[in-house]
C-alpha cells in the first residue's frame, strides 16, 4: 500500500489508541472495584503491566509485519486461516458485548436525570437495549451520518474526566486528608485476579493501531510508539482517577453508585457540577456506542471480503452498510442485556465486563501466539500469553466458556466460504 493511501501518521494513530481505551470502563470501574480497596489498585498495576506487555508484542509484530492489515491478518497469517478467522470472530464478538456494557453506562448516568431509567435491573436493561437500537438505526443511514454524530461527541469524553483530575489536584494541594478520612480493606491475593480482570477491561483498546496497521505511515514505527504513549498517557489517567475517587468517599457510597463519577464530582462541586458532569458522561458513552455500533458491522465486512466468511456476509445497503451483521450483532447485545435483567444492576454490569474482557483477550492470545510462532519478540509474547490466560481465568467459567461457545459459531460459517471458494476455483 502506498504512502498515500496510509493517511495515519503518529498523532493520529496515538488518537486511535486513546480514543479506543477512552470509553464506557472508566465511568462505572470505580463502583465496582471500591470494595477492593488496597487490591483494586494493585490490580491496576497489574493490569497496566499486562496491557504495556501485550501491547509490546502487537507492535512488535507490527513492526515485523508491516505488509500485513492488521493484527488478525498476522494471526492468520502465522497460525493458518481458520485460527485467524476465531480470532477475528473473538474480537466481533468483544465489540457487541462492549457495546451492551456501554449502552447500560450510558443508561446508568441518565438515571442522574431521570430515576425511573434505573429503578430495577429490568428497566435499565430496556433502556439499554432501546439506546442499542437507536444507534443501529442511525448507523442503518451509512458511515457519513455516523461519523458526523461521533465528531460531537468524542471530545465531550474527555470534559468529566478533566473535572475529576482537576478535584483530585485540589484535594491533594489542601493537604489531602480526604484521602484518609475511611479505612479501606486490605491487599487480599486472593481477590487479586478478578479485581485484574475487571480493571483490565478499561484497558481494552490499546490495539487500535496494530488492527488498523494498514493505515498508518511507516507503521514498523508509528505503531510501536503510538501504541505504548498512548497506553501509557490513559493507563496513568484511570489509575489515579479510579483509585482516586475511590479514596476520597465513603466506600459504601461509590459502591452503591449507579453513576460514581458523577457521585464524586456532585460530593466535592456541588449538585449542578455533579449534573452537568452526569449529562457529559452520558454523552460520551452514548458517542462512544456509536462508534462500537459502526465497527460490529466493519470487522466481519473486511474479513468476508477476505474471503474468511461467506459473501453474504458483505452485502451492504446502497449506504455500503452491512445490514445483516450489524442487526446481528445488535440482536446480541440485545439478547446478552436481556438474558441477564434478572441479577441486580451491579450484577449485570459484573457479568458483561467478564464476558466482554474474555472475549476480547482471544485476540491476545492469537498475537501472542503468532509472536512465539515467528520468533518475534518471543520472551515477552511468552510474559504476555501467560497474563491473558491469567486474566481469562480471572474473567469466571461461565464468561470463558460463553465466549468460546460464541467464537466457535464462525466455524460453519468459515468451512462454508471455504468450500464455495474451491467450488469458484476453474478446473
Amino acid at each position: 500500500m502506498g504512502e498515500g493511501k496510509r493517511p495515519f501518521g503518529f498523532w493520529t494513530a496515538a488518537a486511535l489508541v486513546v480514543g479506543g481505551m477512552i470509553g464506557s470502563g472508566i465511568f462505572v470501574l470505580p463502583a465496582q472495584l471500591a470494595p477492593f480497596g488496597w487490591t483494586g489498585v494493585a490490580a491496576w498495576v497489574c493490569a497496566i503491566a499486562a496491557a504495556a506487555l501485550l501491547a509490546t508484542v502487537l507492535a512488535a509484530l507490527a513492526r515485523a509485519m508491516p505488509e500485513e492489515p492488521g493484527a488478525v491478518a498476522i494471526c492468520a497469517r502465522a497460525l493458518g486461516p481458520l485460527p485467524g478467522v476465531l480470532v477475528g470472530w473473538a474480537y466481533w464478538v468483544g465489540v457487541w458485548c462492549a457495546n451492551a456494557v456501554i449502552a447500560l453506562t450510558a443508561i446508568r448516568y441518565l438515571g442522574v436525570f431521570w430515576p425511573a431509567m434505573t429503578a430495577t435491573a429490568l428497566s435499565s436493561a430496556l433502556w439499554a437495549v432501546a439506546l442499542i437500537w437507536l444507534l443501529t438505526a442511525l448507523n442503518l443511514q451509512g458511515a457519513r451520518a455516523a461519523g458526523n454524530f461521533q465528531l460531537v461527541t468524542t471530545a465531550l469524553k474527555l470534559l468529566p474526566l478533566i473535572a475529576v483530575v482537576a478535584i483530585l489536584a485540589g484535594l491533594a494541594l489542601s493537604g489531602g486528608r480526604q484521602f484518609g478520612t475511611e479505612a479501606h480493606a486490605p491487599f487480599a491475593a486472593g481477590q487479586l485476579t478478578p479485581a485484574i480482570t475487571l480493571a483490565f477491561f478499561a484497558l481494552v483498546g490499546f490495539e487500535g493501531a496494530s488492527v488498523a496497521a494498514e493505515r498508518v505511515r511507516d507503521p514498523a514505527r508509528n505503531v510501536v510508539r503510538a501504541t505504548l504513549a498512548g497506553l501509557a498517557l490513559t493507563a496513568l489517567l484511570y489509575l489515579v482517577i479510579c483509585s482516586g475517587i475511590i479514596f476520597a468517599m465513603r466506600v459504601a457510597a461509590v459502591a452503591e453508585a449507579q453513576a460514581p463519577i458523577a457521585l464524586f464530582v456532585a460530593h466535592y462541586g456541588g449538585a449542578a457540577a455533579g449534573y452537568a458532569v452526569a449529562g457529559f458522561a452520558a454523552v460520551a458513552a452514548i458517542g462512544c456506542l456509536n462508534g462500537w455500533v459502526l465497527l460490529q458491522g466493519e470487522v466481519p465486512l473486511g474479513m468476508s471480503r477476505a474471503g474468511l466468511l461467506p459473501r453474504w456476509v458483505a452485502v451492504t445497503n446502497k449506504r455500503d452498510v452491512p445490514v445483516g451483521v450489524l442487526l446481528a450483532a445488535s440482536t446480541l447485545a440485545s439478547l446478552l442485556v436481556l438474558s441477564n435483567a434478572t441479577r441486580s444492576t451491579g450484577g449485570l454490569l459484573d457479568f458483561m465486563l467478564r464476558l466482554t474482557t474474555a472475549a476480547t483477550l482471544w485476540l491476545y492470545v492469537g498475537g501472542c501466539l503468532a509472536a512465539i510462532r515467528l520468533d518475534v519478540a518471543r520472551p515477552v509474547a511468552v510474559l504476555g500469553l501467560g497474563f491473558a490466560l491469567w486474566v481469562l481465568w480471572g474473567s469466571g467459567l461461565e464468561a470463558v466458556l460463553l465466549s468460546i461457545g460464541l467464537m466457535l459459531t464462525a466455524v460453519p460459517l468459515y468451512f462454508l466460504a471455504l468450500r464455495r471458494g474451491s467450488a469458484e476455483q476453474p478446473a
